[in-house]
C-alpha cells in the first residue's frame, strides 16, 4: 500500500518548491510573477516599477488573483486534514494511541507520535488511504439506548444500565473516533442497519461481553475480509509487564520484561485535590461492566444532598467497562463515558482512559503487575 511519511510534528515530509503567485498576498505575489518573467529576459528593473505596476493592475485581476489563490489553498488544507485522519489511524494501530481520533490532532497525537519515534527509531508509517467502509449491523442499533446520561449521579442510580445514546455513539467508540468525525465522513448517514459507512481503519472495540473478536461476517461487513482475525479479549502479554504512568505527559506505556513498548495511550490523572500518588503499585484484579457503588464521602466536591448510590454497568457508567484495581484503597485505572476529555481535565484521584484504550491496558496486565506512578 502506499504511504508516507511524517515527521516529529506529524507533517508530511516532501521537498518545497517556489511556486509563483501561490499562498502569498496578491501584491507580493504579483511582485514574484513579474520578477520572474522579467529575469527570464534578463531585464533589470527597479522595485518601485513593479509596485507601480502591480497597482495598476484592474480589480477585476486582482479579484480573480485572490480567487485564484483561495482555490490554491483549498486543496493544501484537505491534504493536511487527510494526512492527520491517516497519521492518528496509523499511530493507533501501531498501539500509540492518540485517544479519540477526531482528525484534527493536538497535543495528544503530538505526544503519541514522539512516543512512537522514541520506540521504534524511525518515521511512523502512514497509509496513504486511513479509511475503510463499514455495513452497519442489527446488533449496532439493537441498543438498548438511553435518552441521555443525567449530569447527576442520583439520577443516574436511577437507570436499568448507563448504555449509548445512540446508535452514533456506538459506532463512534466502535471505531475509536469522535461522533463529530463520523458526520464529517458520512454527511447523509441515518446510523441504520444495512447502511455502509466510511469508517477510521482501526480494529474495532467491542463491549466486554459482545464478540470476542472480529469474525469473518465483520471483516467482511468492514470491506476488509480478507485482513486477520483480531486477537480474543483475554489474550494478553505472553510475559510479564511493568506499567508506567507520567502525570507530566498524561499518559500511560506499557512495556514487556525486555523493554519493547506494548502500549502507549494518553490519560487524566489526578488534580490539585487529588493528587496522583507516585510510587510503585500493583495491580490486584480487573472487573469487567463494574458496578459503580458512589460514596459521597469520598469525593470533595460532593452535593450535601447525595447519598450512597449504585450506578448501573455500561459504556457510559462513570469508570467505564473495565476496573484495573491497585493495592491502594479507593484507586484504579477506569474507562470513561466522555473519551473526548482525556489528557485534558482532571479526575478525581484515579486514572481514566478511553474504553477502548482501557480495555486494551486491562488484557495486558494481571494480578501482581508492576504500576509505576511519576
Amino acid at each position: 500500500m502506499p504511504s508516507l511519511l511524517v515527521d516529529d510534528s506529524g507533517a508530511p515530509r516532501h521537498d518545497v518548491h517556489m511556486a509563483p503567485a501561490i499562498c502569498l498576498s496578491w501584491r507580493r505575489g504579483t511582485e514574484l510573477a513579474l520578477l520572474e518573467g522579467m529575469q527570464k529576459r534578463a531585464w533589470i528593473v527597479q522595485g518601485g516599477y513593479i509596485l507601480l505596476v502591480a497597482f495598476a493592475l484592474t480589480p477585476a485581476t486582482v479579484h480573480a488573483q485572490r480567487q485564484g489563490q483561495h482555490r490554491a489553498r483549498q486543496p493544501e488544507s484537505a491534504i493536511g486534514a487527510r494526512q492527520m485522519l491517516a497519521t492518528q489511524v496509523a499511530l493507533d494501530r501501531a498501539g500509540f494511541s492518540p485517544g479519540e481520533i477526531d482528525g484534527q490532532g493536538g497535543s495528544k497525537t503530538r505526544l503519541a507520535l514522539a512516543a512512537y519515534r522514541a520506540s521504534a527509531g524511525a518515521p511512523l508509517d502512514i497509509p496513504a488511504d486511513a479509511l475503510t467502509t463499514y455495513t452497519i449491523t442489527e446488533q449496532d442499533v439493537a441498543g438498548p439506548f438511553i435518552d441521555s446520561v443525567p449530569r447527576d449521579l442520583m439520577d443516574q442510580a436511577k437507570l436499568p444500565a448507563l448504555g449509548y445514546t445512540s446508535p452514533l455513539e456506538a459506532l463512534a467508540e466502535k471505531f475509536h473516533s469522535s461522533p463529530s468525525l463520523l458526520r464529517r465522513l458520512n454527511h447523509a448517514g441515518s446510523w441504520t442497519a444495512g447502511e455502509t459507512i466510511k469508517v477510521p481503519d482501526v480494529d474495532p472495540f467491542e463491549l466486554p461481553g459482545k464478540a470476542a473478536g472480529r469474525s469473518a461476517a465483520d471483516r467482511a461487513a468492514r470491506g476488509r475480509a480478507d485482513a486477520p482475525a483480531a486477537a480474543a479479549p483475554s489474550r494478553g502479554a505472553a510475559g510479564p509487564v511493568e506499567v508506567v504512568v507520567s502525570g507530566q505527559t498524561r499518559s500511560v506505556t506499557v512495556r514487556d520484561s525486555a523493554g519493547k513498548t506494548l502500549m502507549y495511550a494518553p490519560v487524566t490523572t489526578g488534580s490539585e485535590h487529588d493528587p496522583l500518588p507516585i510510587g510503585e503499585w500493583k495491580v490486584v484484579g480487573v472487573s469487567w461492566n463494574p458496578v459503580f457503588y458512589y460514596n459521597p464521602d469520598l469525593f470533595w466536591d460532593a452535593a450535601p444532598t447525595q447519598s450512597k448510590a449504585r450506578i448501573p454497568a455500561g459504556p457510559n457508567n462513570p469508570v467505564g467497562v473495565v476496573w484495573i484495581d491497585l493495592n491502594k484503597e479507593h484507586f484504579g485505572m477506569h474507562g470513561t463515558p466522555e473519551p473526548s476529555t482525556i489528557g485534558r481535565t482532571e479526575s478525581h484521584g484515579c486514572i481514566r482512559l478511553t474504553n477502548w484504550d482501557a480495555t486494551r491496558l486491562a488484557r495486558l496486565v494481571r494480578p501482581g503487575t508492576k504500576v509505576t506512578l511519576e
